[in-house]
């Protein structure tokens, strides 16, 4: 791979080019069994169970594979912007300790951590001034998109882990990284209605959503590669189809951010082009859309727009 060069794009919130990844405990490791234990007997049990087995290693969680691939940019050296990842829990320090176990046990660079014995933990990624916010837990997810940070339900997903090194990250558009005017168009005023509105406004930039910084962040990294030599790869995967292209594109290159694949299919299903993209994570706000979409790859709910009002 091509040594990367320097970068001119604006530094984000934390004083540089760094890239700040979130995520709790549930999306990296596999926590079910004692969730559930946690569900059906309380903190206690759950307490016992993390302490008697804190020397078992824990499994592989959803989210694993892209936290991996993710630090994985820190050892390309050069001038790539820094990848830091920061664990927030709803463990407690003492059943945290199994989960730190795990991240030694995997070479995971991560040594920054927020232990919250069960309270809410959206109230330290602007502390922490994260980029993006990962959870299995839907409350923590809507808080932080409240606050502004872009943030991702993560599901349950039997899909494999991508063989490539390259990291590949998949958006929705509309109420992901664009606004949710077009999804409130089409649900009020019918496919018809939003085609026209999109003609006539297809020369106005679409409104900002949440994953808009995130996805600048991305592409900051990707800015320190050559486009055909790049560690990186992005795809905008999306319902719309022509003639509603063409505001996409052109707001894409008004905020000079690089997609690299552009999908636009018409309501096809979107699972089965997901998995030949290779995407080792899909963000989307449709609840339908997730549910075919964590069949097939790693699926994140941007529980954001009118879809979920």
């Amino acid at each position: 791979m091509t040594r990367p060069t320097a970068d001119a794009h604006a530094p984000n919130s934390t004083g540089d080019n760094r890239l700040v990844v979130a995520i709790s405990s549930r999306a990296l490791f596999d926590l079910g069994d004692s969730h559930e234990l946690f569900e059906q007997q309380g903190l206690d049990a759950y307490r016992a169970f993390q302490i008697e087995h804190e020397n078992e290693i824990l499994k592989p969680g959803v989210a694993f594979p892209l936290v991996q691939k993710l630090l994985d940019l820190n050892k390309l050296g050069g001038d790539v912007p820094p990848v830091e990842v920061i664990l927030l829990s709803r463990n407690s320090g003492d059943t945290g300790l199994r989960i730190f176990n795990a991240i030694q046990h995997y070479g995971l660079e991560i040594s920054r951590a927020a232990f919250t014995s069960g309270a809410p933990t959206s109230d330290y990624i602007a502390p922490f001034k994260a980029d993006l916010f990962l959870s299995a837990n839907a409350e923590d997810v809507g808080r932080a998109l409240a606050a502004g940070v872009a943030a991702a339900t993560i599901l349950p997903s039997t899909a494999p882990p991508r063989a490539t090194e390259q990291l590949r990250i998949a958006f929705d558009g509309d109420a992901v990284i664009f606004g949710d005017e077009g999804e409130r168009v089409s649900r009020e005023e019918g496919l018809e209605a939003f085609h026209r509105s999109e003609r006539e406004l297809a020369d106005e930039p679409l409104s900002v959503g949440p994953f808009r910084g995130f996805l600048s962040a991305v592409h900051r990294l990707q800015a320190a590669f050559p486009a055909e030599d790049s560690p990186i790869r992005t795809a905008l995967v999306t319902a719309r189809s022509a003639p509603a292209h063409k505001r996409v594109i052109l707001t894409l290159r008004r905020w000079g951010v690089r997609i690299d694949e552009a999908l636009f299919l018409g309501g096809r299903d979107k699972g089965p082009f997901l998995d030949a993209f290779g995407a080792d994570i899909f963000f989307d706000d449709s609840p339908a859309n997730v549910e075919s979409a964590r069949k097939h790859v790693a699926t994140g709910h941007v529980p954001h727009g009118v879809s979920n009002r």
